[in-house]
């Protein structure tokens, strides 16, 4: 909620203001009356919600209701500012299941590896991620892709998707990644003192400011093509923050508020979609095509099981589509990685020396890496996986309940015999923030500890066997085998049929940009960043900044 230049809000002057009117209307008996009865009813909306609270106005069946104060607005001002303590606060008192009010709608949390496989592993016909999601990503991403169309195509398109990521593809793209990240460094203006005389001098960056602007070059160069990459200057950067300004939970809440962030939404969301689009057709055109290795070269060849090939805007907004994702996931992780290899320094030269060990020339220099090699660094593996489970993207994952939907009596009271049946109408919300925060099932659970995930027998080992499935099934959700992982307590990528099918370009493109960086920087920080949970995807917080000194 925004304020006034004066401490108030907009709704609040509005009030006011009536109040005003009403004095200018009535004589001073009335008006005061009036004015007394206006000022009581927030007051007797309070009480008469706090009344049905305590006296249990619900079904015996339902899940308990988080106590609040405020009709409406319900428990948004503790859910939206620290969702890992709200949660926590409410497992306490009420278990693993429980309903909230989030500005009028009623969601129903299932917390732990149980919850998660409940609501993740749970039947799209029932717990539906489109009626959930289309509000927020249709706008942005465009028709007729992604929660904008039933599920069973969304689930082709991913096929498609997947198709472009094969293993040639990502074998191509290691070099280009590493290309991209040596030309940033070398040339950025945020890092001018990278390029001085003096080896002993620090520089410092904005490290969200470098990942985004890092990971946005890498991913148009790769996945999106030339033609995207060639177009990277500061025009398309403007439309693409103001595209981006249209994904943030205001519009999750509110999908139709008369803003200019909305208008510049709408009008960055058709340049961009006008710009890919033009692209395909401009290939349509073309006598020897040479794009085999970018996704609009994939998407182009590919079609529906009914025969018919994608349409030019069925192609375009699937780019937005992998572009915005891409984008905020890998920029926040990346962006975590770095703050905590900088505030380890014992970690941060392990990474190098596995580096030097691994791909060091006799005179001083490296070697590029294959993506094979890059799949075999144990210490960059555990230190991209153990910055996953302490900050993983999206903190919640909710869908909408179409029927009434019975919860198992050992999640909702282990032990006893209750059963809670979650109201058709009702939203769920999975957290794999809590399940990976999880003290009873991590040890030091808060503390960011790559070593954890060097231990064969540890947590870390089982919960990951379990999220990959190793020699466990394997389910076609439409877009090829891969494991359901719902039971697992570590789901960086979220589980079942949406699963993330970008997670290994992920780690190829974070994995690649961290080494980049390591090779050629010492790092240090002074304090890790708060979280930042007022954004769809959790951020760290301002002050962010990195020390970085260039490496004898």
């Amino acid at each position: 909620m925004s304020y006034a230049a004066n401490g108030t809000t907009p709704i609040l002057d509005a009030w006011s203001g009536y109040v005003a009117y009403a004095q200018t209307q009535l004589t001073p008996w009335s008006s005061r009356m009036t004015i007394l009865s206006i000022a009581t009813i927030p007051v007797l909306v309070v009480v008469l919600n706090v009344l049905s609270q305590l006296l249990q106005f619900r079904k015996s069946s339902e899940p308990p209701v988080v106590f609040h104060w405020f009709p409406f607005i319900g428990s948004a001002i503790g859910y939206g500012t620290d969702p890992l303590n709200f949660f926590n606060r409410c497992r306490d008192k009420y278990g693993d299941v429980f309903t909230f009010v989030l500005f009028g709608r009623r969601v129903t949390v299932a917390l732990g590896s149980k919850g998660n496989n409940f609501i993740l592993g749970g039947k799209s016909i029932v717990f539906n991620a489109e009626d959930a999601y289309t509000h927020l990503t249709t706008p942005v991403f465009g028709k007729d892709v992604v929660y904008d169309i039933p599920n069973d195509l969304f689930m082709e398109q991913k096929k498609f998707v997947k198709v472009g990521l094969s293993s040639e593809n990502l074998r191509a793209y290691v070099g280009m990644i590493e290309e991209e990240v040596e030309e940033y460094l070398g040339s950025d203006s945020a890092f001018s003192a990278f390029q001085s005389n003096d080896a002993n001098e620090w520089g410092h960056f904005d490290v969200l400011k470098v990942m985004s602007g890092i990971t946005i070059l890498t991913a148009s160069r790769t996945l999106q093509g030339k033609e995207v990459r060639a177009g990277l200057d500061k025009t398309f950067a403007e439309i693409f923050n103001d595209l981006d300004g249209g994904f943030t939970p205001l519009n999750f809440l509110f999908p139709n508020l008369p803003l200019a962030s909305y208008k510049k939404r709408d009008i960055a969301h058709k340049k961009i979609s006008d710009f890919f689009s033009s692209i395909v057709k401009g290939r349509r055109a073309e006598t020897n095509p040479d794009h085999e290795y970018d996704m609009i070269a994939s998407l182009m060849n590919q079609k529906y099981r009914d025969g018919r090939q994608l349409k030019d805007h069925e192609i375009a907004h699937i780019m937005i589509a992998l572009l915005m994702a891409g984008q905020h996931t890998s920029s926040a992780t990346g962006s975590w990685v770095l703050c905590h290899l900088a505030r380890r320094p014992d970690v941060c030269d392990a990474l190098y020396k596995e580096q030097v060990k691994n791909f060091s020339n006799p005179d001083g220099s490296f070697r590029s890496m294959t993506h094979e090699e890059l799949r075999q660094l144990p210490i960059l593996d555990s230190v991209i996986r153990e910055t996953l489970r302490l900050h993983p993207p999206i903190h919640s994952v909710m869908r909408h309940v179409r029927d009434d939907m019975p919860v198992p009596a050992t999640l909702a009271a282990p032990g006893k015999d209750t059963t809670y049946v979650i109201p058709k109408g009702h939203y769920v919300l999975a957290s794999p923030l809590v399940s990976q925060l999880d003290r009873t099932i991590w040890k030091d659970a808060e503390t960011w500890e790559p070593l954890r995930w060097s231990d064969p027998e540890g947590i870390a080992a089982q919960a990951n066997k379990l999220y990959e499935d190793v020699q466990g099934e394997k389910i076609d959700y439409g877009f090829g085998a891969v494991s359901k992982g719902t039971e697992s307590p570590y789901q960086p990528f979220g589980a079942g049929k949406h699963r993330c099918i970008g997670e290994q370009f992920a780690y190829l493109q974070l994995g690649t940009i961290i080494t980049t960086f390591i090779r050629h920087m010492e790092l240090k920080m002074d304090k890790l960043p708060e979280h930042n949970y007022q954004t769809l995807i959790t951020l760290p917080k301002a002050p962010r900044e990195v020390y970085y000194r260039r490496r004898k």
